[in-house]
């Protein structure tokens, strides 16, 4: 089996690969490229993010077909794919980060900006923070409810539909740091900056 880690210029993406590395071993190839045909042949694709919604999607568009090739392996071929961090917002109709950005449109929604309570709350949201696991996500296998993750952001994915989301956390409000429909997996946090539990929701993604 075949994981491939997309790298489309977006922020440094070494601490990915290398918690994939770790979990995969020797038992299962990563690769790590924006090179279509080997995203197209991949059987699990995970898409990174870092920096701001906006450039994230415009790093994704500067690569002719990128897009097209995302649509076609999770939309119309409904194979697994993982968004991670700005990689999950993404996955939203639009962001509102810099300004106004399409989004892939896979989870109906929005990207906005954490209400911080008129400054009572810092952004970004940085550091350890507890999950509830809301719903039986297959990413949280043998995870235990309320272990804590590493977070840092600004934004927030609001889905238009509560049933996709599978855990949240508390800061400020109720936010959304995962979602699950279908094959469509992604993490607000940072699964390679979450310690063994983290590493342990890695090693369910490559073991769906």
């Amino acid at each position: 089996m075949n994981v491939t880690i997309v790298d489309y210029n977006s922020g440094n993406i070494s601490s990915v690969v290398n918690s994939f590395n770790e979990v995969a071993k020797d038992k299962v190839k990563i690769e790590v490229t924006s090179d279509l045909s080997k995203i197209k042949s991949s059987d699990k694709v995970v898409l990174p993010g870092q920096g701001s919604f906006k450039s994230c999607i415009e790093a994704l568009n500067n690569i002719d077909g990128l897009t097209d090739m995302l649509n076609e392996f999770a939309i119309t071929n409904k194979k697994p794919i993982l968004g991670i961090c700005v990689g999950l917002q993404m996955f939203a109709d639009i962001g509102y980060e810099e300004t106004e950005t399409k989004g892939l449109g896979w989870v109906s929604g929005k990207v906005s900006k954490i209400n911080n309570q008129n400054g009572k709350y810092k952004l970004p949201h940085i550091g350890w923070n507890q999950i509830n696991i809301v719903k039986d996500s297959k990413i949280f296998k043998d995870i235990e409810n309320n272990s804590h993750m590493y977070f840092v952001h600004s934004y927030e994915l609001v889905p238009e539909d509560r049933n996709v989301i599978s855990s949240t956390t508390d800061y400020s409000s109720n936010i959304v740091c995962s979602v699950e429909k279908e094959n469509i997996f992604g993490t607000q946090f940072h699964p390679e900056k979450s310690d063994k539990t983290g590493l342990k929701i890695i090693d369910n993604f490559i073991n769906l």
